[in-house]
């Protein structure tokens, strides 16, 4: 829902081609690249030939959908592999296609593949023929504008009804971006739009004849046609308590928080080492990383804090991420895990409003996590003034608009000792 399909027709406008569109997701069969070979019967040529039939051209713009969803290996070959040949510049002047046994040139044709994640099964030799551009999710006041130049007037085109008889205020949409939809694109945004104006129009009918109603929509009355908000607070903690941090996740929705809970579960016995147990559907290299994360501060608690260093060597610790029905996953969790170590054993919490996102080492080094904007747009929305992150991640901060860096310190770091 963040405009691929969009920009690749806007692409093809601009360059005045011919647009064909085929989607591969699910695809399990090499013969829906390559052809049937005339011997089968119902034998019919691929896709690509039947786009450069279908255009009347040879140099169209073609849209490969949804090619993260492609079958790696079947009984029936490997979709991925066949497209090695469509895709290589080297290779696509004379591509065979099996129907009609002679080459073709498909050197002239521009390729779009779209895809929603670059899955880890994903062909490493088909990436290696693509330039990969990453379209981050819009911005709440960039979805504002989309909602009012575009999918309103759309709804209201659809629905029949007039500006005049349907008014939905600016706060109202803002509380429909904010409160029901926090997905990257703008498709469940348009879902709602188009369900307010369906019961406006419901409305608008149901008074008539007798007199011509007139159906406003402002933040109060919103959850009439909506229903209950979705999403009422990213805050977890108004004020975080010792052994409590907020962390930073990416998700398929954005950015938000995740915070990190950490508790002195039992002492141990005599001649027992300390552990930490972690829970909250967390992924196997989150666990990692809330390992190595605990062996760092056990080194930095000792080098710093000797005489505090016994709830880590003695005790049980208890490491939770709240939400435990979303699974999580990755490193960026690495630095944030260690404050709440540290936070726990010295009972100090965490300076409020802050936040923190970055791969740890076993030495203490802070490494280049991903999905920055994505980050920061979560932190904004729960009121962080303050975010660490690697030093590594400077120029994706250097990147971004400055309506969303406005209001956030950010404090770079290549040490944890920083």
């Amino acid at each position: 829902g963040v405009g691929k399909t969009s920009i690749a027709k806007s692409i093809a406008s601009a360059l005045n081609r011919k647009y064909f569109r085929f989607s591969v997701g699910g695809m399990s069969d090499v013969a829906e690249i390559k052809g049937h070979r005339r011997t089968y019967v119902g034998a019919m040529p691929g896709k690509l030939i039947q786009c450069l039939k279908k255009t009347e051209a040879c140099n169209p713009v073609v849209v490969i959908d949804e090619v993260d969803k492609m079958a790696h290996k079947s009984i029936h070959g490997d979709p991925q592999s066949a497209l090695l040949e469509v895709l290589d510049p080297e290779q696509n002047s004379a591509f065979l296609d099996h129907y009609l046994d002679v080459p073709v040139d498909l050197s002239k044709v521009l390729f779009i593949c779209t895809g929603n994640s670059i899955p880890r099964e994903f062909s490493s030799a088909l990436l290696d023929r693509m330039e990969v551009i990453e379209v981050s999710g819009y911005m709440a006041h960039e979805k504002l504008e989309i909602a009012k130049r575009y999918l309103m007037p759309k709804a209201r085109t659809d629905t029949g009804v007039t500006e005049e008889q349907t008014k939905i205020d600016e706060e109202a949409i803002n509380t429909l971006i904010r409160a029901y939809c926090r997905e990257s694109g703008v498709r469940n945004l348009q879902k709602q739009i188009e369900k307010i104006y369906r019961k406006a129009a419901f409305k608008i009918v149901e008074s008539l004849p007798s007199k011509k109603e007139v159906v406003e929509v402002d933040s109060k009355s919103l959850a009439d046609f909506v229903g209950k908000p979705i999403y009422t607070s990213d805050r977890l903690y108004n004020t975080t308590p010792p052994g409590v941090v907020m962390g930073l996740s990416w998700t398929s929705a954005g950015g938000a928080p995740l915070y990190l809970e950490i508790t002195n579960r039992f002492r141990g016995f005599n001649n027992i080492q300390g552990s930490l147990m972690a829970t909250g559907s967390l992924g196997k290299v989150l666990n990692e990383s809330a390992s190595i994360a605990y062996s760092y501060a056990r080194v930095y608690t000792m080098q710093h804090f000797e005489s505090k260093i016994s709830p880590l060597v003695e005790s049980t610790l208890h490491l939770h991420c709240p939400q435990g029905a979303v699974p999580k996953d990755g490193p960026s969790a690495g630095i944030a895990i260690v404050t709440g170590l540290l936070s726990l054993v010295l009972q100090q919490p965490v300076r409020q409003a802050t936040a923190m996102t970055g791969e740890v080492s076993l030495k203490g080094k802070v490494l280049r996590v991903g999905g920055i904007k994505e980050k920061i747009l979560g932190a904004r929305r729960a009121g962080v003034t303050c975010v660490v992150m690697p030093e590594e991640n400077r120029c994706d901060w250097d990147e971004l608009d400055d309506v969303l860096r406005e209001g956030i310190q950010v404090h770079f770091v290549s040490h944890y000792t920083q």
